[in-house]
């Protein structure tokens, strides 16, 4: 059977909205063995700004490489490792432009990563348990929100729902991007499961909620239309 080449560009225009379900989803080979890729986001082939869900088989290992434009990660599932340690999942790591490093995965892992969508001047290597890390209040009863990363205007958390949360109307000037961990979200513009990714346009606006089931989400907000770092 052939196998399908993947997509060298997918979803790359940042003024559409774009919702891609869990179930849906198609995973592509990466250029490593027993590492395959479910593409959310992508401008060139292999270089150049992505955001892919990236699933380890077990015992691969990528070999020894660098991150011009710097790498971002959330592991789902599983444990991560590089030469530097190993990450359960819930761990947020940051890899700086210019750094390297030889990951792999014993038993298996998924992985949320980002490529190339580092602002000028971030350059922190970030490596948080968030199993570990003090939620805050948000702003609505039934919102708790952990804080990963600020630098220039982009800022990422987790957010927490309770069942029956809702949040106010609200604009986001610089887009908002979301990847539903565990539940179901929802907004005036449908639901959304466990595994949903979406991308929302800058200036977009709308008003969130949970239902019995509550949520749990990775949030992004102010980087689309970004000065990021180029190959």
């Amino acid at each position: 059977m052939t196998i399908p080449a993947a997509p060298t560009r997918l979803n790359d225009d940042f003024a559409q909205r774009v919702v891609a379900q869990a179930s849906d989803a198609q995973w592509f080979p990466s250029p490593c063995a027993g590492v395959e890729r479910r593409m959310l986001e992508r401008v060139a082939p292999e270089t150049g700004r992505a955001t892919s869900i990236v699933r380890f088989l077990p015992g691969a290992e990528f070999s020894p490489h660098g991150h011009g434009g710097g790498e971002e990660i959330l592991v789902l599932d599983g444990v991560f490792s590089d030469e530097e340690g190993d990450y359960p999942a819930g761990t947020y790591l940051r890899n700086p432009p210019g750094s390297n490093h030889r990951p792999f995965s014993r038993e298996g892992c998924l992985i949320f990563v980002k490529l190339w969508q580092f602002s000028p001047g971030d350059d922190a290597t970030l490596r948080i348990d968030t199993s570990h890390t003090q939620w805050r209040r948000g702003l609505v009863p039934g919102l708790n929100v952990q804080p990963l990363h600020e630098f220039d205007g982009i800022n990422t958390a987790l957010v927490s729902w309770a069942p029956h949360t809702h949040f106010n109307p609200h604009t986001h000037p610089g887009g908002e991007e979301i990847l539903v961990l565990d539940g179901v979200f929802r907004d005036e513009a449908g639901e959304y499961p466990a595994g949903t990714w979406l991308r929302n346009p800058r200036w977009s606006r709308h008003t969130p909620y949970t239902d019995s089931e509550g949520a749990l989400i990775y949030v992004k907000v102010g980087h689309l239309g970004a000065n990021f770092l180029v190959p």
